[in-house]
């Protein structure tokens, strides 16, 4: 039993229990019953397992011999068999339960064809990454780089000011009260950092406020820094960009060229609501004029008049001159905007580029250009960056550039929410390199079969979710963390994030009193497009008195997925995997 004080009274409950749910018990005897080769009662043998394989969990003929290897071996490492080497029912449970059985492959690598130009992949992009906390008053530091590095992001963002002395370089959110780190620092790390997780390119985009004395140190530190690891062009203007294959273990810089350089102003922008973030809608573009905290309003205020009046300051002092070692430096070189959207998003055959995008000008690019958007990226690279009077370093739906094959979509690693496990998700895709391939419906260049994201879309496939149960808790918390008075009361959330049709979430029953919910719930999602297509879980902890606790979270790629009884690991709300922590979930498509 397990007790509870409350006031001078105990609560007395069941003790939590190993035992499996019903359900997962009733398919282990279907295969153990008349299981052959060794099994029968309750025990299950090699020829069962295989059958259990090949009918339950989809391998195919042949490699079902192999995975019953590795589910004895599992078995016997973990003495869980009994004489003879039938599978016991605990056992079956056990394995259930692990990694080995996870909903991704867990000996998953670089399957993707990477021999393509760097435009037909979405890329793992960060966005001020070298900022520990919000936007306003944070520090600036080389550690959310090293940690963005280790965790497979791709594009690293440095904002590059000059120091009060106007005689070195610093990296800071400029014209706030965050407080800055050297570049040598962030170079270092990045040099140091960069393919610990993945062999594929580090692109460095810098957004620089600099002069051209400054320009050429910054060209020297870089050189020095970086050495062989450099990507450098060796024309002026690329016609087709390289594939990531090509650009193994090379950092790339891309920045707007010096005689290119136009101060930009950023437009205010509301906070993001929750604790862990707000529900993803179907993301249709929001009204031009969004509520927020007066607080935020007021900072946001505050920061856009500082930007335009240091703007003007910056227009009358910027000394004339370009460095040219800076300028070979910039292997991809970022467009200046014409802010004619006809004009930005023009297809140029004989060169690539890459364009930036805040967020409001994306939202209404998407309005009316949304097909030019899709041919854009088809052969450029195209960067969508969230508004920096986003104070809390929040984030928006990621789908929203997927959808139009927009390849950097840049998020804050620091504003955690559902936005950024989005983005976390899409990436344990192709072996978590960072790198992943877009689906053929993007990239179809002829105008009849332009992909259309908002369009009606036949089903192409149907994906059927039981959630059957959770664990781990138990080990991870304290017995009074969601609870004082009683053990948790967990209910999930299961849900898709796609194109807007695909959009859905729905929700289990309340598990009342239990550390090992069990809720059997079964769902199926309709799928138009599962290229595209990712699947939300969440746990939370009932309150009927204040807001429901939060327990765990994962976003996983439906076209990766495993069919089959699998394990679900969860993660927290930093996207941190929980040590113990994981739901039982069966996957099945039709």
């Amino acid at each position: 039993m397990t007790t509870y004080r409350v006031c001078c009274f105990l609560r007395r409950f069941r003790a939590a229990s190993n035992e499996p749910s019903e359900a997962l018990g009733d398919v282990f005897q279907a295969y153990a019953a008349d299981g052959g080769g060794g099994g029968g009662g309750g025990v299950m043998g090699e020829e069962a397992l295989r059958r259990f394989l090949r009918e339950a969990q989809g391998e195919a003929d042949g490699g079902d011999a192999a995975a019953a290897r590795e589910v004895m071996a599992f078995a016997a490492e973990h003495r869980l068999l009994k004489k003879g080497g039938g599978l016991t029912a605990e056992g079956f449970y056990r394995w259930l339960c692990s990694d080995a059985n996870g909903a991704l492959d867990p000996h998953r690598q670089v399957y993707e064809d990477m021999g393509l130009p760097l435009s037909h992949y979405f890329i793992y992009t960060g966005h001020n990454s070298y900022l520990t906390g919000n936007q306003l008053s944070s520090g600036c530091s080389e550690v959310p780089v090293v940690k963005a590095l280790h965790d497979g992001v791709r594009v690293i963002e440095l904002d590059l000011w000059p120091n009060a002395a106007k005689d070195a370089v610093e990296v800071l959110h400029g014209r706030t009260l965050t407080s800055p780190v050297d570049l040598d620092k962030c170079l270092h790390a990045i040099r140091d950092h960069a393919f610990v997780s993945s062999p594929y390119p580090v692109i460095l985009t810098l957004e620089d406020h600099l002069t051209p004395d400054l320009q050429s140190k910054v060209a020297k530190m870089i050189k020095q820094t970086f050495g062989d690891m450099l990507y450098t062009c060796e024309s002026e203007n690329m016609s087709e960009f390289p594939s990531p294959d090509d650009l193994k273990g090379k950092i790339i810089v891309s920045t707007k060229p010096p005689k290119e350089y136009l101060q930009t102003k950023n437009n205010a922008d509301a906070d993001e609501g929750g604790v862990w973030g707000e529900e993803i809608s179907d993301d249709k573009p929001p009204p031009a004029a969004e509520k927020s905290s007066a607080a935020a309003e007021e900072a946001a205020a505050v920061l856009e008049q500082e930007e335009q009046e240091a703007a003007e300051t910056d227009k009358k002092t910027q000394p004339q001159g370009v460095d040219n070692e800076y300028m070979r430096l910039i292997a991809i070189p970022l467009t200046r905007r014409k802010h004619d959207m006809d004009q930005d998003l023009k297809v140029d055959p004989g060169r690539v580029s890459r364009l930036s995008l805040g967020e409001k000008a994306y939202e209404k690019a998407i309005v009316s250009h949304g097909a030019h958007i899709i041919t854009f990226t088809q052969r450029n690279l195209l960067r969508i960056f969230p508004r920096s009077t986003r104070i809390t370093s929040s984030n928006y739906n990621p789908l929203m550039g997927w959808r139009y094959g927009v390849q950097m979509v840049a998020a804050n690693m620091q504003g955690h929410g559902r936005k950024l496990w989005l983005t976390q998700g899409m990436f344990r895709a192709n072996g978590g390199c960072g790198y992943v391939k877009k689906p053929e419906i993007l990239m179809n260049r002829d105008p009849e079969k332009l992909f259309d994201p908002t369009s009606t879309l036949p089903v192409k496939t149907r994906l059927k979710v039981m959630v059957y149960m959770g664990d781990g808790w138990r080990f991870d918390f304290r017995k009074t963390h969601f609870d004082k008075c009683s053990p948790p009361d967990f209910y999930a959330r299961v849900g898709i994030a796609g194109v807007e049709a695909d959009t859905r979430m729905e929700e289990t029953k309340v598990m009342m009193d239990t550390w090992i919910p069990t809720w059997d719930h079964e769902v199926e999602f309709p799928l138009s497009v599962p290229e595209l297509a990712l699947l939300r879980v969440e746990v939370h902890e009932s309150d009927n008195h204040q807001k429901d606790d939060f327990a765990g979270q994962t976003c996983l790629p439906v076209w990766e997925l495993r069919r089959g009884i699998r394990s679900v690991r969860l993660f927290s709300h930093k996207g941190e995997p929980l040590r113990s922590v994981k739901l039982l979930m069966r996957f099945d498509f039709s």
